[in-house]
């Protein structure tokens, strides 16, 4: 089983933390097998209302739980997913201009990539859609070993819904250990369709038991 945690905040008035549990029930993690996942997240932000002039503040939870398949090769892992998520939009303030609120259950997709052209460059991709407020997420990131398994480049993120729509274009340093554990830095700029421009910051950790 492998745990992956995350943590984005941007100046864009948003704050998100995301845990995920990878689950190969039949055979070891670095074997193509079947896969479980399991994720939760949550998070908090702000935007000014369309109508009411006033600052709207969300909070958003979801559970997700995906049955999937990973190809593992010597430079290479591939893998895909199918389930469904219950997703959470509650808003201070009424905007009738935003039809993300309210709780329900939508089916989800999610695609990872991970892979090593050489042993000095890598090449990251994860992907997911929801049928529940059409949201989607896609990251591509690239990189070039500064070290043995860490990795620094450029990466770029979408993101959004039924209402909201984010781009993210920055760097990460992705690979470095401490303890047991390995991390993920990125930083970057963000602008999105009501806030405009902004930065981005986030950590990611996992580990592998």
């Amino acid at each position: 089983m492998a745990i992956d945690a995350a943590a984005t905040v941007t100046s864009n008035s948003s704050a998100f933390g995301v845990v995920t549990a990878t689950i190969a029930p039949v055979t070891p993690l670095n074997e193509s097998g079947p896969r479980l996942r399991l994720q939760g997240l949550s998070g908090v932000y702000s935007y000014p209302g369309s109508t009411s002039g006033r600052t709207v503040r969300g909070q958003q939870e979801e559970g997700t739980a995906m049955f999937g398949y990973e190809w593992i090769w010597k430079q290479a892992a591939l893998a895909g997913y199918v389930g469904f998520n219950v997703r959470s939009n509650e808003l201070s303030v009424l905007d009738p201009n935003n039809p993300v609120v309210g709780t329900g259950v939508g089916a989800k997709f999610a695609a990872d990539l991970y892979l090593n052209p050489t042993l000095e460059t890598l090449v990251a991709a994860n992907a997911s859609y929801s049928t529940l407020f059409h949201a989607y997420y896609v990251r591509v990131k690239a990189g070039f070993a500064v070290a043995d398994g860490v990795f620094v480049g450029p990466e770029a993120t979408l993101l959004g819904d039924a209402y909201f729509n984010q781009w993210r274009v920055g760097a990460h340093l992705t690979g470095f250990t401490v303890g047991p554990m390995k991390f993920s830095l990125g930083a970057g700029y963000a602008h999105d369709r009501v806030q405009k421009g902004g930065y981005y910051t986030s950590v990611e950790g996992r580990a592998a038991f």
